[in-house]
């Protein structure tokens, strides 16, 4: 399995990192428009190499190194700084998808090459990417709110005393401010939310439901206001999504894939079954009709940010 990494600043870094840590892959080609630092990061990872699987890592300056890549990871463009959102950076990270995808895409086959989205605005760089690959939506799959939904079970888990791993829930909708916490579908061992805080004897108030989704929502701002950047987790998530489609898990992920047609089609996040081939299904989970509506309205946010593009 070869994968291609497009980008390789502090995510694009990690992210390697972490897919070189899976042990499923068996070169790691990687792009940056500084080649220096493609060949540094190379370089480094390489040495890594010694101390665990043996993988070819190697740095290109031109897109024909990429050709033969399985799977091709586009991390490059402008990441948030402290007091910026996911959609102020969308001029600037839309030049940065036009330039790339045809140009990825005249070096790869497009029978078979998946594409994975990490750039932000996440939902709509996906939306922009589909277009301009014209590959089938479900081999263009962004990592949407795989990561929000894994900081919504490591909230809920710390606040019930339970493993996270025990723990199933959904963030849903963009990969941003509007994204929706889907408390209706929620379950925790295979109960209900309801029937386990019953059970453990934990009140999960209003007040305390807000709390938690403030903090879901701006746990990337925190962060970012602390270390400059987020690179870890979304490196993680990024590992977990490859992993499933090179075992073809078909685990269900919270990815974006465009979807709909005409004036309703939009990219965001919801349960996803993904294996081999992408996305092989996508579910409607059970939700209030307060969730619902707010679902539709994250949407419409998308698709006018895709508008203005």
């Amino acid at each position: 399995m070869k994968i291609a990494i497009i980008g390789v600043g502090s995510v694009g870094s990690a992210v390697a990192t972490a897919v070189k840590n899976t042990g499923l892959v068996h070169e790691i080609v990687l792009y940056d428009r500084d080649g220096i630092r493609a060949r540094a990061a190379a370089e480094d990872l390489g040495h890594a190499a010694a101390f665990g699987f043996d993988v070819k890592i190697s740095a290109v300056s031109n897109y024909r190194g990429i050709r033969g890549s399985d799977i091709v990871i586009i991390s490059a463009g402008a990441n948030q700084k402290p007091g910026q959102t996911r959609t102020d950076l969308l001029q600037n990270n839309a030049e940065v998808i036009r330039d790339i995808v045809p140009r990825v895409m005249a070096n790869v086959d497009p029978k078979r090459v998946i594409l994975i989205l990490v750039t932000n605005p996440l939902d709509v760089m996906v939306m922009l990417a589909q277009k301009l690959s014209n590959l089938p939506p479900a081999r263009v799959i962004g990592t949407g709110t795989m990561l929000d939904t894994a900081r919504l079970r490591t909230i809920l888990a710390r606040g019930l005393d339970v493993s996270p791993q025990s723990i199933h829930s959904y963030v849903l909708g963009e990969h941003g401010d509007s994204s929706v916490i889907d408390w209706s579908s929620i379950t925790v061992g295979g109960l209900s939310l309801e029937d386990f805080c019953h059970q453990a004897k934990v009140t999960l108030t209003a007040a305390t439901r807000e709390t938690i989704e403030y903090r879901v929502r701006n746990a990337a701002y925190e962060i970012i206001r602390g270390r400059g950047a987020t690179w870890d987790g979304i490196g993680a998530a990024v590992s977990d999504l490859l992993k499933c489609i090179i075992n073809d898990e078909r685990r269900i992920l919270t990815v974006s894939i465009v979807a709909g047609t005409g004036a309703h089609t939009v990219a965001m996040s919801l349960p996803r079954v993904v294996g081999v081939n992408g996305v092989a299904m996508t579910l409607n989970p059970k939700m209030s009709s307060d969730e619902s509506t707010r679902l539709r309205r994250s949407g419409k946010i998308i698709q006018k940010n895709f508008s203005h593009i």
